[in-house]
C-alpha cells in the first residue's frame, strides 16, 4: 500500500515543472499588470482581482489575451 508521500515523490517530476510554470506566468502577469497604465478591456483592479484569485494558469492566461494592451 503506498501512502501519500510515496504517491507524491512519484508525481514530483510530473508536477515541479507544472508548478515552476505557473508561479512564472503569475508573476509576469502580475508584474505587467502593476506596470502597465493601458488595458484593451477593464481596467487595473479588476485584473489585479482575476490574476490573484484565478491563479492557476487561467487568470494569468486570460490577461494576456483579454487585458493586456499591445505596445
Amino acid at each position: 500500500m503506498m501512502t501519500n508521500f510515496e504517491a507524491l515523490k512519484e508525481y514530483l517530476p510530473l508536477l515541479l515543472p507544472l508548478l515552476v510554470a505557473e508561479f512564472a506566468l503569475f508573476v509576469w502577469a502580475l508584474t505587467h499588470v502593476l506596470t502597465h497604465k493601458t488595458y484593451k478591456h477593464g481596467n487595473r483592479v479588476l485584473w489585479l482581482i482575476v490574476v490573484i484569485l484565478m491563479m492557476n494558469f487561467v487568470g494569468p492566461i486570460l490577461y494576456f489575451i483579454f487585458g493586456k494592451e499591445d505596445e
